[in-house]
């Protein structure tokens, strides 16, 4: 099974943990994937608010590049890059003047020939659920994760065509095939704000707590993401979180990929988990899953 790869701009910066793990958890796995050559950002949400068309014209640029390369499937594990992917794809297939015009801005025709995968589809099926059953080597059983999707991720569901809108269950099944526990909870694909971390803090303040009150009511250890905006906001802001409504926090956030890094008997530096600001090491040695 091989994949292009397209990381995006925040799995080579903010992000960097869900590229190592990834990349790792792939490897173990036996899952090939390539990254792409001279790839350029997608937009992502500074595009669209401004430009329909270079919101449209930056991804597209990539899936031609893509194809170009030989790919025919793309591994895109950041939400924002894969949901633009699948937008631009949908919107110029159904919109003529756009795709004129984002033709003639890449000076390419448009391409519908190259699939966005997001990791968690990539792992999702019976081949993949099988392998991970048969890497797992550490016990994770008393670990207890609320599963953390996003709001992009499956909407909107006639573009993003993935797992059920409303209350997703991709990621539950690929981590409860290493034996962990997931829960259900309320805030599956609840929004954390996004990008307004900048310019609205006190928005994404409030989302944030939501969700992680939410989590800890159904005794989640830790939350498991897929997004590394929702990493960002969920591990990031708990103590502003806490000194704002005073709160006490202190909830794990870890990439999806690091739990099965984890799961396959993995070291936690392999994995970053240095990187996180609400430290996962105390909780993950209380569990048992680190020594």
């Amino acid at each position: 099974m091989k994949f292009g790869y397209f990381p995006g701009c925040s799995l080579h910066s903010t992000g960097a943990e869900y590229d190592i793990s990834f990349r790792a958890i792939c490897s173990h796995l036996g899952i090939e994937i390539e990254e792409m050559k001279d790839w350029i950002c997608c937009g992502t949400t500074a595009a669209h608010i401004n430009s329909n068309l270079l919101a449209a014209a930056l991804p597209m640029k990539n899936l031609v590049d893509a194809e170009k390369q030989g790919f025919t499937e793309l591994a895109v594990p950041c939400t924002a890059c894969h949901s633009r992917f699948k937008r631009s794809v949908y919107e110029t297939s159904h919109d003529e003047k756009l795709k004129a015009d984002v033709e003639e801005v890449i000076g390419s025709a448009c391409t519908d020939k190259v699939v966005s995968r997001n990791p968690l589809e990539i792992l999702d099926c019976e081949e993949q659920l099988d392998k991970i059953r048969n890497a797992s080597i550490v016990n994770m059983n008393g670990l207890k994760v609320a599963c953390y999707y996003g709001c992009v991720l499956t909407r909107p569901p006639k573009i993003m065509q993935f797992d059920e809108c409303e209350y997703p269950m991709s990621m539950d099944h690929i981590l409860r095939a290493t034996g962990m526990e997931t829960l259900d909870w309320n805030c599956k694909t609840d929004c954390c704000g996004a990008s307004l971390s900048l310019t609205r803090t006190d928005v994404v303040l409030k989302l944030t707590k939501e969700i992680l009150e939410d989590a800890k009511a159904v005794g989640a250890d830790a939350l498991a993401v897929a997004c590394s905006m929702c990493h960002v906001n969920a591990d990031t802001r708990q103590e502003e979180i806490n000194a704002e409504f005073k709160t006490d926090f202190d909830i794990p956030v870890l990439y999806f990929t690091q739990l099965l890094g984890l799961a396959f008997g993995m070291k936690a530096e392999d994995l970053a988990l240095n990187r996180h600001l609400v430290d996962p090491i105390p909780v993950l040695k209380s569990k048992g899953v680190l020594k």
